[in-house]
C-alpha cells in the first residue's frame, strides 16, 4: 500500500525505521527477534535505511523485501543522492520496482566518510529536491521527504531550509518525515510554517529514544539538534550509568509524544536503531499498546 494512503486513514499511523545489519548474524537476531517483537506493536509500516554513501544499497531492499513478504509488514526503502549518478539511480529505482517495493523515502544523505562536504556524482543529484524529480517523472512510487525543525545542519537560515522543504513537496514528495528534535515547539514552529506555504501533505515527528549519552551527544551533534536545558541536565547526571540514560530518554520522549499526539500530529516514526524495549515501554506509555507487548519473551535487540 501506498504510504500516503495509510497517512489518509483515521487515526494515528506509527512507523519504525532500521538499518541493514552489519552481519549475517545481526539479520538473523533481527528477523526472528526484534522485528516480530516490533510487529506486535502493530506499525502501518517500517523503513530501512540507505547506509552512508549508499553502503547497503543491496541489502536495503532486499531488507525491504524481506519485510513485505515474510513478515506482511508495509516497508519503505530509503535512497539518497550520495555517489550515484542518473544511470545508477536508475538501475536502483529499476530494481526496488522489481522487488515490487512501492515507497521510498528520496534524500540527499549526508557526505560520505572523510569528506566535509556534499560533493554530487557526475551527472548525479545536488539535493533530494532533484532526486524527487527524476523519480517522480519516471516512476510510480509514493515518495517520502524529509524535514529539518530546526533548519538542516548545512543551512544558515532555518527558514529557507523549510522553504525547501516546501520545494520537495511541490517536486513529489506525498509526506515529510522529520529528523529528531527534544522541543516540541520547534516541529510545530516549522509545520506552522509550512502550512502557510500552502504545503498540505502528512508532516511527521521522527523520535529517536537515545540508548546512552555518548550516544545521543554524537547523534545530535551530528545533525545539528539541540538538548533542551532540562534534557541536557539529565543526560549529565546519568552519564555514568548507559540504563539510566535509557531510561529517561524513555520519559522524555513520552513526554515529547505526548503533546505532539496533543497537537494533533498524523503519526509517530521511531527510530528503532534496531533495538525494541524502549519503543515498546513509549508506546505504552502513550496507551498505544496494552502491556503484554512488553513480555520478557519479547524484548529481544539487534546487534547491528
Amino acid at each position: 500500500m501506498r504510504i500516503a494512503e495509510l497517512y489518509a486513514r483515521p487515526g494515528l499511523t506509527i512507523s519504525f525505521e532500521f538499518f541493514p545489519p552489519k552481519s549475517d548474524e545481526a539479520e538473523t537476531v533481527l528477523f526472528t527477534g526484534t522485528l516480530p517483537a516490533l510487529k506486535r506493536l502493530g506499525p502501518s509500516f517500517v523503513s530501512v535505511t540507505y547506509g552512508a554513501g549508499g553502503s547497503t544499497r543491496d541489502k536495503t531492499l532486499r531488507m525491504v523485501e524481506r519485510i513485505r513478504t515474510e513478515l506482511a509488514l508495509e516497508a519503505m526503502a530509503h535512497v539518497t543522492c550520495v555517489g550515484a549518478s542518473r544511470e545508477t539511480m536508475t538501475e536502483i529505482l529499476d530494481e526496488a520496482r522489481r522487488r515490487l517495493i512501492g515507497n521510498i523515502l528520496a534524500l540527499r544523505g549526508d557526505p560520505p566518510r572523510g569528506q566535509t562536504h556534499f560533493l554530487p556524482a557526475a551527472d548525479g543529484f545536488a539535493y533530494a529536491v532533484d532526486l524527487i524529480r527524476f523519480i517522480k517523472e519516471r516512476y510510480s512510487f509514493c515518495i517520502g521527504a524529509a524535514c529539518y525543525p530546526e533548519g538542516h545542519v548545512e543551512c544558515p537560515d532555518k527558514t529557507l531550509d523549510w522553504d525547501r522543504t516546501a520545494a520537495k513537496v511541490e517536486a513529489g514528495a506525498e509526506f515529510l518525515i522529520s529528523q529528531l528534535f527534544y522541543d516540541v515547539q520547534d516541529f510545530l514552529t516549522m509545520r506552522s510554517y509550512l502550512h502557510k506555504r500552502g504545503v498540505n501533505v502528512p508532516i511527521v515527528p521522527g523520535i529517536l529514544p537515545f540508548l546512552s549519552a555518548e550516544q545521543i551527544r554524537r547523534f545530535t551533534a551530528l545533525c545539528g539538534a539541540k538538548l533542551p536545558p532540562s534534557v541536557q541536565a539529565g543526560i549529565e547526571r546519568y552519564a555514568h550509568d548507559d540504563e539510566s540514560v535509557r531510561l529517561f530518554g524513555i520519559e522524555v520522549c513520552t513526554r515529547l509524544c505526548q503533546e505532539l499526539l496533543a497537537a494533533g500530529v498524523p503519526g509517530l516514526h521511531f527510530y528503532c536503531l534496531n533495538r525494541y524495549p524502549s519503543v515498546a515501554q513509549i508506546m505504552y506509555n502513550l496507551g498505544l499498546v496494552a502491556d503484554g507487548a512488553l513480555l520478557p519473551g519479547h524484548t529481544a535487540y539487534g546487534t547491528g
